[in-house]
């Protein structure tokens, strides 16, 4: 009778060990919340201090309103929506459950062909659909200088792909700091500190309306 009480207390222990590992590993997980950020320099952190960097202000501001999550620099200076579709796979290692898409940028300073931006952005949102992984794209402005119709066409995909993927959209990722001296480098392109600050405060609701999509869908 003694070696089945002590068979019963074995097994009652360590069914309690197994429902506290699988309590245990339900909390990490959601803690460990994904959030990639597929971008260029705006992305990468050109220019400023590492701690300045858009990745890192952005985990900052999601984690003080009381997100869990850790958002990965996927920013590579000078990329275009071609170099973001090349690294998809490479991207993919980091198993992220949500990506926020910033390209298009140097697209546009280089004046390439619009139909081939649009066809590079339309293949990586299908990508990380088909991944299932929540997207928020934001927008990106033309330069002026390529006349009307480029610039029409241009702002125009971002739109077109935001309601045919139906992901969250942030119209502009440079809103509020573009062509402000005190929010820009010496370059007059890309944000210095204080500048990152002000993209992610207003970017920061489309950010948690892309979490809440994560929530939602269990």
């Amino acid at each position: 009778m003694k070696v089945s009480v002590k068979i019963v207390s074995f097994i009652a222990a360590a069914i309690a060990m197994v429902l506290s590992g699988l309590g245990s590993g339900t909390a990490i997980a959601k803690e460990d919340l994904r959030l990639l950020v597929l971008g260029d320099s705006l992305a990468a952190g050109y220019g400023v201090a590492p701690a300045q960097a858009f990745p890192i202000k952005l985990q900052a501001a999601l984690v003080a309103r009381g997100h869990a999550v850790r958002v990965i620099n996927a920013g590579v200076s000078g990329d275009t929506t071609a170099g973001g579709l090349a690294r998809l796979d490479w991207v993919m290692g980091d198993k992220p459950h949500a990506v926020i898409v910033e390209l298009g940028a140097n697209d546009g300073l280089r004046g390439l062909d619009i139909r081939a931006m649009r066809g590079n952005l339309d293949a990586i949102l299908t990508r990380f659909q088909k991944e299932n992984i929540k997207i928020l794209l934001t927008g990106m402005k033309a330069p002026p200088n390529y006349g009307g119709a480029y610039v029409r066409d241009f702002d125009q995909v971002f739109l077109d792909l935001a309601k045919q993927h139906d992901v969250v959209f942030y119209p502009f990722f440079l809103d509020g700091v573009a062509t402000s001296r005190d929010l820009n480098q010496s370059d007059g392109v890309h944000p210095n500190g204080d500048g990152v600050d002000i993209i992610v405060r207003n970017i920061l609701p489309a950010v948690e309306q892309l979490l809440a999509r994560i929530a939602a869908a269990g």
